[in-house]
């Protein structure tokens, strides 16, 4: 007969030690992705903003960014749009939030008459936040 106590048992040590290499792994290719995404981010249409010495904005949330080329074309952020469908694509995208933020960026070689009117279609249309978009003067 054998004895089941005499029989050497085995223990189990539990590892009380976290494994943050999987951690580490994840969060490099996750700051890999954020540093090659982020200057994406920015709005896409290429204008040539003039310069001010004003102060920035401080904004919460994303903002609707309406751009205006040299040759006047408009668009709403990277999207080609004719003058007379601003209006009703402003209202589409911010589904009758009038309180969203609307940036104009407009090339500094625009007549301010044409910013202006965009500027002015866009307030008389509801919206209450319209801002204009200028690059900081240095020096």
């Amino acid at each position: 007969m054998y004895n089941l106590t005499s029989k050497k048992q085995k223990k189990i040590k539990t590892i009380s030690q976290i494994n943050v290499t999987p951690f580490v792994d994840v969060m490099l290719v996750l700051l890999i992705v954020f540093m090659i995404t982020a200057p994406l981010l920015t709005v896409g249409v290429s204008v040539d903003l003039p310069k001010t010495q004003a102060s920035q904005l401080s904004s919460k949330g994303d903002p609707i960014v309406v751009s205006i080329k040299k040759n006047g074309e408009l668009f709403i952020q990277e999207r080609a749009i004719d003058s007379f469908q601003l209006l009703p694509r402003l209202k589409a995208i911010s589904s009758g939030n009038k309180n969203l933020r609307i940036y104009v960026r407009g090339d500094k070689s625009v007549p301010y008459g044409i910013v202006l009117d965009t500027i002015a279609k866009i307030k008389s249309s509801g919206f209450k936040k319209v801002a204009l978009v200028a690059k900081l003067q240095e020096g």
